[in-house]
């Protein structure tokens, strides 16, 4: 199982991100002799989840019940390749 990604991590520059084993960025245990992944918030801002299609949900966000429904059907169509919108 993968672990859970944080969204805004304290020091991200100090991880890799490029796979589950969030190494320390001088002790890369993939061994493919590149350099570390940045997090998506060193690119792209702290909000960097709230665009796109990630599907990652802000646990802590305050969802409006009908943007909880639309996000619910649209992972089900996804899973069942109907539209329901």
């Amino acid at each position: 199982m993968a672990k859970k990604f944080p969204l805004n991590p304290k020091h991200p520059e100090r991880t890799c991100w490029g796979c589950d084993k969030y190494c320390p960025a001088n002790a890369l245990q993939c061994g493919n002799g590149s350099g570390r992944t940045q997090h998506p918030a060193e690119l792209l801002g702290e909000d960097w989840y709230q665009w796109g299609d990630w599907g990652i949900v802000d646990d802590n966000a305050p969802m409006e019940k009908d943007e909880h429904l639309s996000q619910e059907q649209a992972r089900d169509a996804k899973h069942d390749g109907t539209d329901h919108a």
